[in-house]
């Protein structure tokens, strides 16, 4: 049963729960298992227990005993997808909402690499077993178009190419209010949450910058229209920077308000457009997914 030991610093663990503390440590266990170890009493700090909640202190010891066991593998599921390009080299897809792109600790089933493994079986050797082919995400709750790998040469390529941000996306999103100007990007480094460890926050010990920018495209009453360009493309970033601007997305139930106004069943963004060079011929690619039926309703019942 391996063990392991951490010690408290102002820059690792001060001030944090220790539930999350041990999750970004051991990447290989869920938070729930990691609760779990914490109420059996496998996790000691200076060799007392401690509850999940508890606020860890500099200098302090965390020693956690737990054991491991070998992932389920992925396996390749018949799950309708869009394919809106597909060629030897890549296939672009158009993800509904509510789908997972890649499995995590808490589901093995029915995401996005479950369906391509079975549509495009090759893509089992591209990438870490838990990503086959996945160069970049959408959020579960957000739609729209993402890329992804079927071989290794342009898995490395694509990588190269998110990480020197030369591909281009953009989003549609609705947010509350009016933004106070029709163009701009906001440039707030974000993190994890300093409190509460699941969230990402613009209130943070850990930030990492962060670039949005945003174009108005129309203003309602209550609402507002925006593209939206990630500069950077950092977990949950369009949605806390919005939200810290006092504008979140209409549907946000993490971010935003719990209560709108309008029914919107979901969070309304959704990526609309996804720009790169082909890994193989060198040209540029740009594709276009048009606002789903569901989000388009919405805006017709604002119009009218």
């Amino acid at each position: 049963m391996p063990k392991k030991e951490y010690q408290v610093t102002p820059l690792s663990g001060l001030d944090q729960r220790l539930d999350v503390f041990l999750s970004e440590k051991i990447k290989n266990l869920a938070r729930s298992q990691i609760q779990k170890i914490i109420e059996e009493k496998k996790a000691r700090i200076n060799g007392f227990a401690r509850k999940s909640s508890y606020r860890l202190k500099q200098g302090e010891i965390v020693e956690i005993e737990y054991k491991t066991s070998e992932p389920e593998r992925i396996q390749p599921e018949k799950i309708p997808v869009n394919v809106v390009y597909s060629d030897s080299f890549i296939v672009v897809i158009d993800k509904p909402t509510g789908m997972v792109v890649h499995p995590g600790a808490r589901n093995r089933k029915h995401t996005l690499a479950n369906a391509l493994l079975y549509k495009f079986p090759e893509i089992k050797e591209v990438g870490p077993e838990e990503r086959p082919g996945i160069v970049h995400r959408l959020d579960k709750e957000t739609s729209g178009l993402i890329v992804v790998a079927r071989n290794k040469k342009s898995y490395r390529e694509l990588q190269r190419q998110f990480r020197l941000r030369e591909v281009e996306k953009l989003y549609l999103g609705l947010i509350w209010g009016k933004m106070p100007e029709k163009e701009a990007t906001i440039s707030w480094p974000i993190g994890r949450h300093i409190k509460h460890g699941e969230r990402i926050s613009v209130k943070t010990k850990k930030p990492k910058a962060a670039e949005t920018r945003y174009v108005v495209k129309k203003e309602y009453k209550e609402f507002t229209f925006l593209e939206i360009s990630p500069v950077t493309g950092r977990t949950h970033q369009i949605r806390v920077h919005l939200a810290a601007s006092g504008h979140p997305l209409l549907g946000d139930m993490r971010y935003g308000r719990k209560k709108p106004v309008i029914e919107c069943a979901r969070l309304f963004l959704h990526a609309s457009c996804l720009s790169f060079i082909h890994p193989d011929t060198g040209k540029r690619v740009e594709l276009i997914s048009h606002l789903p039926r569901d989000l388009k309703g919405i805006l017709d019942a604002l119009d009218n």
